[in-house]
This record gives C-alpha cells, structure tokens and sequence, in this order.
C-alpha cells in the first residue's frame, strides 16, 4: 500500500518569520544609512564605519528584541501549563468534561467526545489539553534562543549586501546600493512568499515597495544635511 506523504509549512512559521524579519531588516536599514551618510557628501571611510556599524548594532538589536518577545511568549505557555496541570491534579472529571466539549464543538458525538477525551487523557492528560484546549503543540510552541539567533544572522546577512556595493563600487554609489537592494529585496519578498505558500509577485512586491521608500527618504535626509552643510 502506497504511503500518503504530505508537507506541511507550518513548522518552518517560526524560525522563517524571524529570518525574513531579519534579513528584511538588515538590507533596508544598512542601505538607507549607507545612502544617506553618502548623500550628505561624506567621505568613503565614513559611509564603510556607518554600514559596519549599522551591521553590529542591527544584528544585536534584533536578537535582543526577538529573544524578549518570544521569551515572553514561552513564559506565557510555561504558565498556562503549569496552571493545567494543577487543574488535572485538582479535578481531573472537570477537565475530562471541558475536553469532551470541546471535541463535541467540533463535530464529534457527546458520546464519542467522552470516550475520545477519556483515551487521551489516559495516554498523556497534559499534552491532550495543551494540545486542544490551549492550543499548544511541539512544532508551534515558542523558542526564544532559535527566533533569536535566526534574527541575528539574517539581519547580519543581509546587511552585508548594501555594504560590499559599498565596498567595491567606485562611482554612481546611490544607484548601485539602491538598485542591488531593491533586488534582494525583491528576491527575498518572493522567496519567502514562496516558503509561506503565498502569492510570489504580491510577496516581492510589498517588500520592495516599503524598502525603496526608506532608501529614498534617508537618502532625501542626507541631501538636506549634505546641502545645509
């Protein structure tokens, strides 16, 4: 008999939202600095420090921000499950009810609910209703350290694209970081439309969109400042 296989994207939401996050942010936010320090007329050294810098900070910004929110998040599920089980331990008849109604709220017999409520119960209580009553699972469930560093390198991936244009390029700077990270950008968007089993062109649209508005506006920051100057 011919095995049904079937994939499933969900499992990948966490790390790949915090990796698009990350490289999304790195991309937009060290070209727009690279291109409004070089519009303000700096030297070449200075545009290089600012994107490295940029780099370092944006890397350990984002992991501390990413590490904190899904930390919290784990903190959150350690409670309710711990509340859980206290609940098991106290009223045990009580939770086998609350479960069983849940199972009849979504289509099942009252009297098959009960008899589902009871064999998964006895196999692992906790799991049962973290799993359908919390809504709790292995694959969902919050990992801080994982968000973090998935964060922390993507944004550090990215962020080195706009600084080697800026690196190698000699001439019509601007142009070269605006264009080469509008196509990351670009690319990226669509990928992870792709990953996430959404639209492609909506995907890479929307992120180019929203980056070339802040290369646009840092760079109009810079031509003030490098005229006033």
């Amino acid at each position: 008999m011919r095995r049904h296989r079937e994939t499933h994207r969900t499992g990948h939401m966490g790390w790949l939202r915090a990796a698009v996050l990350g490289a999304n942010d790195g991309i937009v936010s060290t070209a727009s600095l690279v291109m409004g320090v070089a519009a303000a007329q700096a030297d070449r050294h200075a545009v290089l420090v600012a994107g490295i810098a940029a780099l370092v900070a944006g890397a350990m910004s984002m992991a501390a921000g990413e590490y904190v929110s899904v930390h919290s998040q784990a903190d959150s599920e350690q409670a309710e499950l711990a509340r859980e089980r206290e609940e098991l331990a106290s009223s045990p008849d009580a939770e086998h009810r609350e479960l069983a109604a849940i199972y009849v709220g979504r289509g099942l017999e009252p009297a098959l609910a009960r008899q589902v409520a009871e064999q998964l119960m006895a196999h692992d209580a906790l799991d049962a209703h973290a799993r359908d009553e919390l809504g709790i699972t292995e694959v969902l469930k919050a990992r801080p350290l994982q968000a973090a560093a998935a964060s922390a390198a993507s944004f550090a991936l990215g962020a080195v694209l706009p600084l080697l244009v800026a690196a190698l390029v000699r001439t019509a700077l601007l142009a070269w970081v605006f264009g080469v990270s509008l196509a990351c950008l670009a690319l990226l968007g669509a990928a992870a439309a792709r990953m996430g089993g959404a639209p492609v062109g909506v995907g890479a649209w929307r992120i180019a969109f929203w980056g070339a508005l802040a290369m646009a506006l840092t760079t109009g920051v810079g031509l003030l400042f490098g005229v006033a100057a």
